[in-house]
């Protein structure tokens, strides 16, 4: 019996490529294609595939949040990130979010078919590079400071650390170099999983835990709202 696989990915090229090297091997059967993080969501709930492999940066909503959302609702599909993301933050949020493998574009076509035959067969499987520096995460964790706010990932933790210092969405988004758009969003899902009341709120809080440094002025930020 075949595995069904769904792909999503943003650029048309790669989603070729990835398409020659699936239809290439006889065991795996390719069902559906995605270019958004919310078609992806879609084509799972729609076509129930085995398995889905996803690249993490695609507009809106990001693999992560794809990825969450399909576990939440079809935990049975496992999600393989593939992509050219190899921080730390992506691959911890990946994780978190309950992605089963974590393997970076540029590989072979033969370690992308094993890695998808891999969380097919319920494993968890981490590309070359990716494995040691998980190892080194975990093994290094338990020598790490407390962070103010665990349940956040510390990409979300940073963007508090700029909503307390009093910058603005559009400011912050210069900073962090993404769209005034993803910024409200993401502080929106922050206020949620901090369970602040308003922006306000969750300014106060992380002030207290110590988030925000000196506080500084932004123009904009009394004229954005979260």
């Amino acid at each position: 019996m075949s595995t069904r696989v769904v792909v999503a990915d943003d650029h048309p090229i790669f989603r070729s490529g990835l398409r020659s090297a699936l239809g290439a091997a006889h065991d795996l059967d390719l069902v559906g294609e995605a270019e958004s993080g919310e078609e992806v969501v879609a084509l799972v709930a729609s076509l129930h595939p085995d398995v889905v492999v996803m690249d993490l940066r695609m507009g809106e909503m990001s693999g992560a949040e794809a990825t969450r959302r399909i576990q939440a609702a079809h935990p049975e599909v496992a999600v393989l990130v593939l992509t050219m993301s190899d921080d730390d933050d992506s691959l911890l949020g990946a994780i978190r979010s309950g992605a089963a493998g974590y393997v970076l574009k540029g590989g072979g076509e033969d370690d992308l078919i094993t890695a998808v035959r891999a969380v097919a067969r319920g494993e968890a499987l981490f590309g070359a590079g990716v494995s040691q520096r998980l190892l080194d995460h975990v093994r290094g964790a338990g020598h790490a400071p407390a962070r103010a706010f665990p349940e956040l990932t510390p990409r979300e933790e940073q963007l508090l650390d700029l909503v307390a210092q009093g910058l603005g969405n559009p400011a912050i988004a210069a900073r962090l170099h993404i769209t005034p758009k993803t910024v409200r969003n993401q502080v929106s899902q922050i206020l949620t999983k901090i369970s602040a009341h308003d922006r306000a709120d969750a300014i106060r809080r992380a002030r207290h835990a110590g988030l925000g440094g000196r506080p500084f002025p932004d123009p904009s930020s009394s004229h954005t709202r979260s």
